[in-house]
This record gives C-alpha cells, structure tokens and sequence, in this order.
C-alpha cells in the first residue's frame, strides 16, 4: 500500500511537502493544494496539530489525500492521545488506504492555541514505532490477536544538526531498532553536518528524507537561528539574503543549490512550505527531481 516504501527501496529520488489540515471545516484550499501537489511531490505530510494548534486530524486529513490520489504521509503525536487511541486511529488509517506513518513526540500544549489542554504522552515516540511494529505484527499492544494486521511502513524524525550530536544519534538508533525506515529532518542548511550524519546513517537500514524551508529574508534566517533549535543557518547564506535585490528569489536560488549539494548524500526532499505561501511553486525548480 505503500509506494513511497516501493520508490525508496528501489533507490529513487522521493520528493515530499507538508500540508496542514485547516482549522475548520471547509477543505476547499486543503483539497485545492492537494490537486497542485498531485503533479509535483510523490507523497504529502498531513500534519497532526502540528504547533500545538486544534485543526482538522491528520487521519481526517490524510484520508482526503487518498481520495484526490494523493499519496499521504500520516503524522501521527504522542501528545494527545493514549495507547488505545492511538492504536485505534492506527488502524483505521489502514483500513482507509493510508500505508505510510511518521511518528512524533508533538509540540509542547503550551506553545498552541489551547494551553490549559491536557497532554497524554502515554507513550513515547519510540514506543509508538514498537507498537505499530506489533499491529504490523498482528497483535495489539496487549499481545491479543488483530482480526487483520497492518503493514504501515514507518518513519520517524532526526535532527542532524543539534549539537552535542551523540545524544541524537542515540534516540535515532533506538527508532531504527523499534521499526523507523524511513526519516524526516529538521530543516537542513549546512551540507556539512548532514554529511556527518550520514556516515553514521549509513550503517543503518535506512532512507533519509532532508528537509528544507525555503528561506525568504535574512530576517526569517536568523529567526529559525534563534528560535528552532537544531536549525543553523549559515552566515553567508544570511549576507546573501540581506544584500538581494529580491530575498525571496534568493531563497529560492539558495534552496535549489542546497538540493543539488544534498542529492548524494540522501534519498529524499521534504519541502516544508511556512507562512501563507500556499502555491509551492518553488516545486516547479525542482521538477527534474520528479
């Protein structure tokens, strides 16, 4: 059910983006984007109330891609929901057509939009990777048999760029060993460090997916510097941006150069589009990758 899987175990290129469900009701931007992305990207990230912020679920979300043809990518926090609920969302993105889940540990309550919520952290990240392995499996977290079990190809995040590094790798061998295959990273700007990381990577029976923001002014680079740890935005690439002519077509230019430098050392682009730029048409810089 997975072609993502498929595609990277055949040792192609993937392209993905990130599209958050709307805060309501009318998905009519949400399934317009999607029909863009359809030409462009070979799976999407449905987020799953990515910031701490109340939307439309990621499952809700994901379920509309299978719908528009959409390949979905099911993003899927530890932060609102426990074991029985995860599982039972689990299984109903199976059963509705969605093949690929990336786990995370979700962002803090208190940074969104409902700060006196609840969190649930039931489990951790790496926990949930070992429990879709057993739903894969067969069996539930209890160890009782599934009428019917999954076959989720799992991914989870890394973030190749904090320092110390050690500790990462460490929780990034921990997902590897409880069923990660595929991964996301942080956004990635030094080339460098991700060649680091990849040496270790490497090892592992693994696709690395980079991802990447596209910068539109020096002021959003030093932003990210300074408030998204783990993201490091060269120097150059920040006097670059505050000398264009036009910042946000240098970002753009910057971005197409990053992609070119990360090419050998990953399996994938993961484009994370912010703000209210909705077109994704840097996409269209990338179509070779397609």
């Amino acid at each position: 059910m997975s072609s993502l899987r498929d595609r990277l175990q055949a040792g192609q290129f993937v392209v993905t983006a990130e599209m958050e469900p709307p805060k309501g009701t009318d998905v009519s931007e949400f399934l317009s984007t999607a029909r863009l992305l359809k030409e462009k990207v070979h799976a999407a990230n449905v987020t799953d109330n990515q910031r701490a912020v109340m939307r439309l679920s990621s499952l809700g979300g994901a379920t509309l891609l299978v719908r528009e043809g959409l390949e979905p990518i099911l993003q899927v926090t530890c932060r609102d929901r426990n074991r029985l609920a995860l599982q039972s969302d689990l299984l109903a993105a199976w059963v509705l057509g969605i093949g690929n889940v990336l786990v995370m540990t979700g962002d803090p309550v208190e940074v969104g939009d409902h700060p006196h919520a609840k969190p649930v952290f039931d489990v951790s990240s790496t926990s949930l990777l070992q429990l879709m392995a057993q739903l894969n499996a067969g069996h539930d977290n209890a160890g009782h048999p599934l009428e019917g079990r999954t076959d989720f190809f799992c991914g989870a995040t890394v973030n190749p760029c904090l320092e110390p590094l050690e500790p990462e790798l460490q929780r990034f061998e921990e997902k590897v060993e409880a069923g990660a295959r595929f991964f996301q990273t942080q956004a990635i700007y030094d080339l460098e460090a991700l060649a680091r990381f990849v040496v270790f990577a490497r090892r592992l029976p693994v696709s690395i997916i980079v991802g990447l923001i596209p910068l539109r002014s020096a002021r959003m680079a030093r932003f990210l510097n300074e408030k998204v740890p783990g993201i490091r935005v060269p120097a150059p690439m920040i006097d670059a941006l505050d000398k264009a002519a036009d910042p946000q077509e240098k970002g753009v230019a910057i971005a197409v150069d990053l992609v070119k430098g990360l090419k050998d050392l990953c399996q994938g682009l993961h484009l994370m589009v912010v703000g209210r730029e909705k077109n994704f048409a840097i996409l269209d810089r990338f179509s070779s990758l397609r």
